[in-house]
């Protein structure tokens, strides 16, 4: 097995930046011996944005986009070096989720930019990326990835639990005390409240849910946007801004309302879309990562939703959790070095297990 230090890489769908971290995998439980974040400009996230749709010079923008973004992600390898005060040749791999800029396993494609051949030019140490196509070649949906490294580091045979990321979309990682492990994208997490805010407070989200927790949800709005075919829709499943972007909400909206309450209408979108992925599987837990940890507006919700059964932050149980998806793929990397499959047939809908993600060489 090779153990040692794997980078982890993540700028997911909040488009809020870059989320690095330096994991020690050579002890019987990982270490995350250095963690940083670099925040994206308000220019590279609408570029990014923008790629989400139809555009023009779409393959060119892209692939400029993917430099930029291979760039950044070698100034935060090396900020995770400084930090840890690692040599380069200690650091096993480097393992790049990439930045999704479209997702469409029904067409059978997934696709992440980040141009991995430059930031192993850039870094000199291997890089393991692309890691969603394996598994959508295989018939999969290419995610969520992560529920196997949840059950690998939360999973209790005493408790039944569910592991909760929010980021721009929520996904749940369901682990049974049977050992079984099951997870999906459940739906919306920070996307469409983010976006929400930027255009009615100009700012890239609402702090910890202030603006949200001031207002009145919108029963017939909310009800509207529950009947969202894809949150009945079974499992395997996932999503993303194809389908959770302005033009959806914009459709919904009707006439006159308050932006206030509208704010207040998504969290709880949020919230309940959770609890209902929920509700079959009776968790007796919800450890929750990713940045939407830090609406307290939105885990209120979910606490009083989902209760008795604690909500609490992933750092309760070993890892902040804005650090957590960046171990992931560290470990997702880990596992691509040794030849091992990593994803779940289960959770993905894949014909099988499979080895996932391309190897670039230092």
């Amino acid at each position: 097995m090779s153990t040692g230090l794997y980078a982890g890489l993540m700028s997911g769908t909040s488009l809020d930046g870059v989320d690095g971290v330096l994991v020690d995998f050579s002890a019987n439980a990982p270490r995350i011996v250095a963690s940083t974040h670099q925040p994206f400009d308000d220019r590279l996230r609408a570029d990014l944005l923008a790629l989400s749709c139809p555009g023009d010079d779409e393959l060119g923008r892209s692939a400029r986009l993917g430099n930029e973004l291979a760039r950044r992600y070698a100034a935060v390898v090396g900020a995770l070096l400084e930090r840890a005060a690692a040599r380069r040749q200690d650091v096993v791999a480097i393992g790049c989720h990439g930045q999704t800029v479209r997702h469409r396993p029904d067409q059978g494609y997934t696709l992440q930019i980040g141009n991995a051949a430059l930031l192993a030019e850039l870094t000199s140490l291997r890089v393991v990326a692309d890691f969603r196509s394996r598994d959508v070649a295989a018939g999969g949906q290419g995610a969520p990835l992560v529920p196997a490294f949840h059950a690998a580091m939360f999973a209790c045979r005493d408790e039944q639990r569910a592991v909760l990321n929010l980021g721009g979309i929520a996904n749940l990682s369901l682990l049974a005390r049977d050992g079984g492990v099951t997870g999906f994208d459940c739906g919306p997490g920070n996307c469409l409240m983010d976006i929400w805010a930027a255009r009615h407070l100009g700012l890239p989200f609402d702090r910890d849910g202030a603006w949200a927790g001031g207002g009145q949800v919108i029963p017939e709005l909310l009800k509207q946007l529950l009947g969202e075919p894809y949150f009945s829709a079974p499992a395997p499943k996932s999503t993303g801004r194809e389908l959770f972007h302005d033009g959806w909400l914009n459709r919904q909206l009707p006439p006159g309302v308050v932006p206030r309450d509208v704010q207040a209408t998504l969290t709880e979108l949020t919230a309940r879309s959770v609890a209902a992925a929920l509700a079959g599987f009776e968790a007796q837990r919800l450890i929750v990562c990713g940045g939407g940890v830090h609406n307290t507006f939105l885990m209120r919700r979910l606490e009083a939703l989902l209760a008795p059964a604690p909500v609490e932050p992933s750092d309760r149980h070993g890892i902040d959790p804005q650090d957590v998806e960046a171990a992931a793929f560290a470990w997702l990397a880990m596992q691509a070095v040794d030849g091992q499959p990593a994803n779940l047939p289960a959770v993905t809908g894949a014909q099988g297990p499979r080895v996932l993600g391309a190897i670039y060489p230092a």
